[in-house]
């Protein structure tokens, strides 16, 4: 389910990439001004939700979504529909069909400490082993807003923006970072950091952006 999702996010100055997809996105070949991060597709028509902080250098660049479909990836240019810093949650547009994507886990439903999770970071999402929540997530109810939570996972740069999903594949959040506690010469990991958002929130965006853009 995760491989066939597999996003990410790409950030230059450039207008296309139809130079570096000729050479099958050649390290080599790609641009130098690159920023990037992964993403997780939300709807069958093109949302995406990543992490704000994947996009903190997009100024003056275009933001390019590569979407897993077929064995292949799949480039378009993304619009962004909303941003919060707070959250570090981005949501953005591609437009085109997203077949393969991620339902969210029910907003009534509670998620104990220990619920067995994946990611889908790009760098580490497949040579990563299960892992479990850190802290739990109580029913939408019981907040408004969007929520850090920790997982058990190391992430490293590059799996930033990616999903967090539990064992039937539905989607608990995104991953935002990851905690190492450096004492003297020793560095040794705590816990990633992951922010579940509020659901309904996410999906009134996009309803209201579909109405903007009559789609």
């Amino acid at each position: 389910i995760v491989a066939e999702r597999a996003s990410l996010i790409l950030v230059t100055k450039k207008e296309n990439l139809k130079t570096w997809q000729g050479r099958s996105f050649s390290p080599d070949s790609a641009p130098k001004d690159a920023d990037g991060g992964s993403a997780a597709p939300i709807s069958p028509d093109g949302y995406f939700l990543t992490a704000d902080h994947v996009l903190s250098r997009m100024e003056g660049k275009n933001v390019f979504v590569f979407y897993g479909r077929g064995g292949r990836f799949l480039v378009n240019k993304a619009r962004v529909v909303w941003r919060s810093s707070q959250a570090d949650l981005a949501l953005l547009h591609v437009p085109t069909k997203t077949p393969y994507h991620y339902e969210f886990t029910p907003g009534d439903q509670w998620l104990p400490e220990g619920t067995e999770v994946i990611h889908g970071g790009v760098s580490t999402g497949y040579r990563s082993g299960k892992g479990k929540l850190s802290t739990s997530l109580a029913p939408e109810g019981a907040f408004t807003g969007s929520r850090k939570f920790k997982i058990d996972i190391p992430l490293v740069p590059g799996d930033s923006g990616g999903p967090v999903v539990n064992a039937v594949g539905q989607l608990v959040g995104i991953n935002s970072a990851v905690e190492f506690l450096v004492p003297l010469e020793t560095a040794f990991f705590v816990d990633s950091e992951c922010t579940r958002p509020n659901t309904k929130q996410i999906m009134n965006l996009i309803q209201a952006d579909r109405r903007r853009n009559r789609r």
